[in-house]
């Protein structure tokens, strides 16, 4: 006699021998497969289970179950797509900052955990991922999909090496074409003044000043140390020797510049120097008030204890200026290309706006030694200081042809 409420499925058949076992279960209202693998180091018997509404179905995953233990696979029917990336973004990544791995993670609770991450790892199959990435390709640009995708594969092919699948399907897809990019843009005089204005004040404000006075990167403002900023420089010195920073470090993996022709010392403008001396002295004023929480890494910017920004940090402190100054959807690294717009629209030559940007060869005795405070490049911080104050602006408000 059939089991309560087991569907009729005609001639019975015996199971081949290694076949494993089926059998309805009442409460699951389902057929139960199970293959018995003997016992574990503890002496508990190993028998995975797969359920399906037939027999027959049952029967095809118990063979596909058996394919996977033949080839070494030990994933278990419940590991999911989001338990293989999530396995991988707790390895260490090697070459990759630790902002870069955060930004993996953002992007795996946003697009992929609730999405294809719920499937089995098991299960999933190329259409799947086509499926997953032709959704996200209304909203995000194709830059973002290729990084996506690249996180699956890279998940995956660990998994693989781990023995939890079979094959890399993700290898089997290419990334769509997604929305544009939203392109860089540059900040107006008056938009520069207004946010100036509405960031004295706020922790962030020299931060703000020296990114957009000297153009320097967004990871370079959060790696420099006093030791490379001269506040006073050298004026009786010939020719005199102005305020000025040493750009020989970056917040990447290994603390070096993006590239070798980034090194470079830029002067400093009134603007900036009286900034980062009101920095130093509220940095002392932390120092005394964390005692010994303090932790001394030498940085300029940093926490109230020392510590050092990330770029989720800034990004997060940039949000309330930018809304006091009534601009939006402006992000800290367009500091830069405003630097460079405005140093072009006043009519510095585009060379020296690029050796100034850390875009072509300087002479190595600028590029790696501190001890050789000449040449000092000082046409942006003069240049800078002349635009953002009255002396560069004309009735408008524009700056000078």
């Amino acid at each position: 006699m059939p089991s309560e409420n087991e569907p009729q499925e005609g001639k019975k058949r015996r199971g081949r021998r290694g076949e494993g076992s089926i059998h309805w279960d009442k409460d699951k209202k389902c057929y139960v497969g199970s293959i018995s693998l003997g016992f574990d180091a503890r002496g508990k018997r190993r028998r995975p289970k797969v359920y399906g509404a037939t027999k027959t179905e049952v029967r095809n995953e118990l063979r596909k179950l058996r394919n996977e233990l033949d080839a070494g696979v030990k994933s278990s029917a419940r590991y999911t797509v989001a338990d293989a990336v999530d396995d991988w973004l707790g390895t260490p990544k090697k070459g990759r900052s630790e902002d870069t791995v955060n930004q993996y993670r953002q992007q795996f609770k946003v697009h992929i955990k609730d999405t294809i991450g719920r499937l089995k790892l098991r299960d999933l199959e190329p259409e799947d991922v086509e499926e997953w990435l032709d959704d996200r390709s209304d909203v995000l640009a194709t830059s973002v999909l290729r990084r996506l995708l690249w996180i699956l594969r890279s998940a995956i092919q660990q998994a693989q090496k781990r023995g939890k699948v079979i094959r890399n399907v993700a290898d089997l897809v290419e990334a769509p074409e997604g929305q544009p990019g939203r392109p860089s843009k540059s900040l107006t005089l008056v938009q520069a003044r207004a946010l100036l204005n509405s960031a004295r004040g706020y922790a962030l404000y020299p931060y703000i000043v020296v990114m957009l006075t000297t153009g320097i990167r967004n990871e370079e403002a959060r790696a420099l140390k006093w030791d490379l900023v001269d506040l006073e420089g050298d004026p009786v010195a010939d020719p005199p020797i102005p305020p000025s920073i040493s750009v020989w470090r970056s917040d990447r993996v290994g603390g070096d510049t993006k590239t070798r022709k980034s090194k470079r010392t830029l002067a400093l403008g009134e603007l900036a120097v009286e900034a980062l001396r009101d920095r130093r002295q509220e940095q002392e004023r932390q120092r005394v008030q964390a005692g010994e929480n303090w932790h001394d890494a030498g940085l300029v910017f940093c926490t109230a204890m020392g510590k050092p920004y990330t770029r989720f940090t800034t990004n997060k402190m940039f949000l309330p200026i930018l809304r006091k100054a009534g601009l939006e959807n402006w992000t800290l690294r367009e500091l830069r290309h405003s630097f460079i717009s405005m140093m072009s629209a006043d009519g510095v030559p585009i060379e020296e706006i690029a050796r100034i940007a850390g875009h072509a060869t300087t002479v190595t005795t600028e590029t790696y030694y501190r001890r050789e405070l000449r040449p000092v490049l000082t046409e942006g911080a003069q240049r800078m200081d002349a635009i953002l104050t009255d002396e560069g602006v004309n009735g408008e408000g524009q700056a000078p042809s």
